[in-house]
């Protein structure tokens, strides 16, 4: 995740760029570094350096690092002819590369050549089944296909051998939601609570998959996690508490009768009323209304 000192400083180079005041290569730097895609941007700095023979020698080796980079971010902008060219030259530089394989791939596959593209990046895991960006692309793939089946199978089998990708968890879990498989989606988000528990985005989301499956079990582990997102944030994700008011008043009427009570319940969503309310007057007052209303629904009152 990109800090507020590292987004500043790009948009400081960006500027200065833009204003005619150079910097383009220190910016293309600090996009590597960070590991952002900022395509638009990459491809027109990128390509004042490349096509001035002057700066583009200058750079020594980092040249061809850049033609990659450049080619990537074309790619991005399905700016095919430039993305093309820059392919060209490397593959002219290093005619048995692998990585200028897989460009050769991205490039088919931005084409809409889909057979093609899968052929080559298989051909790509024969020689190299560890290859995760590889694995990667064949996934984008199956999903640029609409087969998210394909795309759940690659990323099922891709994170038998590298369990500890959070992306690729992250994505896994999306997938499943998008085809309402929600407790699959369920296993995911554990397994990244497991291995980031301070992550409070995992704890929301997997209390909005846990309400979504129902349950007087399940919503009750949901208000558990939703609670944890609150503190995590320091009490300032409205989504969260507005899962407290959620998931309390679910139960209420789960419970409705019996001898079980949450006995937490009625002060947590008290609190969590309260704190919305705050929260809606400091930052959207013409909705305080709205909010009002929507709490007399669940029967919360601040």
């Amino acid at each position: 995740m990109v800090s507020k000192a590292e987004e500043a400083e790009l948009n400081r180079l960006e500027t200065q760029v833009d204003n005619g005041g150079g910097g383009a290569w220190e910016y293309l730097c600090l996009v590597r570094k960070l590991k952002v895609r900022r395509s638009h941007k990459v491809l027109n700095y990128g390509l004042l350096i490349l096509n001035d023979s002057r700066k583009r020698s200058g750079l020594g080796q980092e040249e061809w690092t850049l033609y990659e980079q450049v080619a990537i971010a074309a790619l991005d902008c399905q700016a095919i002819d430039v993305a093309k060219d820059c392919i060209e030259v490397l593959q002219k530089k290093f005619p048995q590369s692998k990585r200028v394989g897989r460009l050769e791939a991205m490039l088919l596959e931005a084409k809409g050549l889909w057979a093609e593209a899968e052929k080559a990046y298989a051909s790509l895991l024969e020689e190299n089944p560890c290859d995760q960006i590889v694995h990667k692309r064949r996934v984008a793939l199956a999903k640029a296909q609409g087969n998210i089946a394909g795309a759940i199978e690659g990323l099922n089998k891709y994170l038998e051998t590298f369990m500890a990708d959070h992306d690729a968890w992250r994505e896994l879990a999306e997938l499943y939601i998008s085809l309402q498989m929600y407790k699959q989606a369920v296993f995911c988000y554990e397994e990244l609570i497991l291995s980031q528990p301070t992550v409070p985005l995992f704890h929301l989301a997997y209390a909005d998959v846990l309400y979504t499956l129902g349950g007087l079990e399940n919503l009750q582990t949901a208000k558990k996690y939703y609670a944890s997102t609150i503190d995590l944030t320091g009490g300032k994700n409205t989504r969260a508490l507005f899962g407290i008011c959620l998931c309390t008043s679910a139960i209420a009427q789960l419970t409705r009768g019996r001898n079980k009570e949450d006995k937490e319940g009625p002060e947590l969503q008290s609190l969590a009323a309260t704190a919305l309310e705050k929260d809606y007057k400091q930052r959207a007052p013409q909705k305080l209304c709205l909010l009002s209303s929507v709490l007399k629904g669940l029967k919360v009152s601040p």
